[in-house]
């Protein structure tokens, strides 16, 4: 009959080593259930969001629209799922988009404290909860508070931009009130400052926006280059990420991986956005590779200055040989200037 035998241990490291590991699966066990606990007991146990209106699909924001003077209503949903009550407060708040889209509101106000700052009230004042500003949840329960929005008579037309604000033991949650007063609308964009900032594949060329409408505005852009010897690589249109409010004013900047590394060129950036005139802006900028002639020699470093000696030789023939970026003399002996900033707006 044969007999099991258990191999016999040839040193004391095994057990150790065996041990070892049974204490570090365990810790790793014990960090994934406190993990899991700690994950657990931050969750905020409760969201705020528009209250469905009957069969259609959940809605990610309000949208109001009315003329001045009137009063707009609709609901908001708040949803316990924890297993305790929950104090909810409720507000209105002047609301904007910051560079990467996220919203932004002002803080609270006292009346007063608002009215000795001399601080304009926007949209947000014009929310109201009524006697519902706080609201106790039961655990697991869904509660649908209404509200109005009372737009005042002299109101401008346009989009005016809000949240509802819910809080509770510190911690915000907001909904975007998309509110239009019924009117004549103006979209209009420009786009300023643009200026191009480093060089070749890390080129990035930084410029600013300005909705000068008052509606609010998705763009789109596109970089167009041209340099001594023909058009440079630039951007194709594209829709950029954020959106922009009546009034805001956004500084951004445009990877441009495109860039030359020995050139001169002239930039234009165009802008667009639905119903609103394109608008265009430029700027040059020249590329001279310093660096890769420093690290090669003093030659290579020479070579650099004749390039560039080069380009502004080129572009002197350029400009004054009767070719396309030729310039008009303009009374008084000056030049025009080399960077124009235009922005078309209806």
């Amino acid at each position: 009959m044969p007999v099991l035998r258990t191999p016999a241990l040839t040193s004391g490291r095994r057990p150790l080593t065996a041990l070892l590991t049974a204490a570090l699966l365990l810790g790793a066990a014990v960090g994934a259930v406190t993990t899991a606990t700690a994950a657990h007991a931050d969750e905020p146990g409760w969201t705020a969001e528009p209250a469905a209106g009957g069969a259609g699909p959940a809605r990610p924001y309000f949208y109001l629209s009315g003329p001045a003077g009137t009063v707009l209503e609709d609901r908001l949903a708040l949803t316990n799922s924890s297993d305790r009550e929950r104090t909810v407060t409720l507000r209105g708040a002047d609301a904007y988009n910051t560079a990467d889209g996220a919203l932004a509101v002002r803080p609270a106000e006292p009346p007063a404290a608002e009215g000795r700052s001399g601080t304009a009230r926007g949209a947000g004042s014009w929310i109201s909860f009524g006697t519902a500003t706080t609201v106790r949840i039961p655990p697991r329960t869904r509660a649908v508070v209404p509200f109005t929005v009372t737009v005042p008579p002299a109101s401008p037309p346009g989009d005016h931009p809000a949240a509802v604000i819910a809080a509770e033991d510190g911690r915000e949650a907001g909904v975007r009130v998309h509110l239009r007063v019924a009117g004549p609308t103006l979209a209009a964009l420009t786009v300023e400052d643009v200026s191009v900032r480093g060089g070749g594949a890390r080129a990035v060329v930084a410029y600013t926006l300005v909705n000068r409408g008052n509606v609010a505005l998705v763009p789109e852009l596109a970089l167009r280059a041209e340099g001594l010897f023909g058009e440079v690589p630039g951007r194709t249109a594209r829709a950029l990420p954020v959106e922009l409010l009546p009034g805001q004013r956004v500084s951004l900047t445009e990877p441009w991986p495109g860039a030359p590394v020995l050139d001169d060129v002239d930039l234009t950036l165009t802008v667009t956005a639905p119903g609103a005139a394109p608008a265009t802006a430029g700027t040059s900028a020249r590329f001279v590779p310093w660096g890769i002639a420093a690290r090669t020699g003093a030659g290579l470093l020479g070579l650099g200055g004749v390039a560039l000696a080069a380009l502004l030789l080129v572009r002197k023939r350029r400009t004054r040989g009767g070719g396309p970026a030729d310039e008009e003399p303009v009374p008084g002996g000056k030049r025009a200037p080399e960077h124009e900033l235009t922005g078309a707006s209806r």
